[in-house]
């Protein structure tokens, strides 16, 4: 399975409006998107949400800036290759957009008439999506005999039945009861889940935000807040078990784990140098590193680090120069914390700095 972004942005601006009243609706956007993602878009109306959706989808022209989707950049996409585009792709509008005159199934078959799947199987897929759904009783309802829920159940349906690569929702649950859209939204996280797809959806619904792996807040056409669920929450608790930190609080420890970068390392990689001063405290989530210390022309192994140690944190409570170097054994994660990133979370505890100076001053 491919490690590359499903959907990347670089620089991404957008403006709407002609030169005499041109306005600027987001702002130098740069966003990977990984395979295997539930990322949920959230922030005030206007913030612009949904336009980034569309540009995502191939449905706006990129202006400025660059968008990949699926490995393919979007400037200049056109005819053919703009339609096959979009068909990797399942949209979910807050609007159901069926079809009044076709069923609840024959709206689900009509999409796939853009796929390769042999009919009988297409029929097989559908039916078990709608009974997925709980609609497997109004499969041959057509919309103007279901709810507003189940219309957007099948909507839901519709852009699942081809299997495409990427899910793009605009409010998906907002007609839903809490039930149904807990149910969708599980089948969204389990469709991002295989073979390296992703789902993005913007939603105000706080009922399933829980269910995300990544939430980015989005205001003035800005990302203002990206966070990685399920990283911060191992971080979270990979900081609970360090003395450092082990009197903050679990808000204090979740505004702490959202500051830290955390990215892979590659076997020899050099972390810190003796002697350079320190910028960055070190935890390894993943993969072990060696404490070199060099004394008297010679170079010694003075430890060896494993998954939840961490490095680096002397030299920022001291201000002395790094006393060992430290290098990546073999392939492995590791999340940092900038200097002052690092203070300012020994500063939640205010008499914590001072009692660490102390302890490494006196050693």
């Amino acid at each position: 399975m491919s490690s590359a972004p499903v959907i990347r942005t670089q620089g991404l601006s957008h403006f709407f409006g002609d030169e005499a009243s041109r306005a600027q609706v987001l702002f130098d956007l740069n966003v990977d998107i990984d395979p295997g993602s539930l990322v949920i878009l959230t922030g005030p109306s206007g913030s612009g949400k949904t336009t980034l959706l569309t540009l995502m989808g191939a449905m706006r022209s990129v202006q400025q800036g660059q968008i990949t989707i699926l490995g393919k950049s979007l400037s200049g996409l056109q005819g053919a290759a703009l339609t096959q585009m979009r068909r990797d792709i399942g949209f979910i509008f807050q609007m159901h957009n069926l079809f009044d005159s076709l069923t609840a199934m024959q709206n689900l078959i009509m999409a796939t008439h853009m796929s390769d799947i042999p009919p009988d199987q297409a029929r097989r897929n559908c039916q078990a999506l709608l009974e997925r759904l709980g609609l497997g009783h109004r499969i041959h309802h057509k919309p103007a005999a279901l709810s507003g829920g189940q219309r957007q159940r099948v909507a839901v349906a519709r852009a699942l039945v081809n299997s495409p690569r990427l899910i793009l929702a605009d409010e998906p649950t907002a007609a839903l009861d809490q039930k149904s859209g807990l149910e969708v939204v599980t089948m969204l996280r389990e469709f991002a889940a295989q073979d390296g797809r992703a789902v993005v959806m913007v939603t105000h619904d706080n009922r399933i935000i829980g269910l995300a792996d990544r939430i980015m807040n989005m205001v003035d056409g800005r990302i203002v807040s990206d966070v990685r669920v399920n990283v911060t929450v191992s971080l979270s608790l990979a900081l609970r078990g360090i003395d450092l930190f082990a009197r903050l609080s679990t808000a204090e420890l979740t505004q702490v784990a959202e500051k830290m970068t955390a990215r892979p390392f590659t076997d020899g990689e050099v972390f810190v140098r003796q002697g350079e001063d320190g910028d960055m405290f070190y935890l390894l989530q993943d993969g072990q590193a060696e404490v070199v210390i060099r004394e008297n022309g010679q170079d010694r192994i003075a430890a060896t680090l494993g998954p939840g140690q961490y490095f680096g944190e002397r030299a920022l409570i001291t201000g002395e120069t790094r006393n060992a170097t430290v290098i990546g054994r073999g392939a492995g994660r590791i999340a940092l914390l900038s200097k002052e990133e690092f203070q300012q979370a020994l500063n939640l505890a205010p008499d914590l700095p001072e009692q660490l100076k102390r302890i490494y001053f006196g050693r």
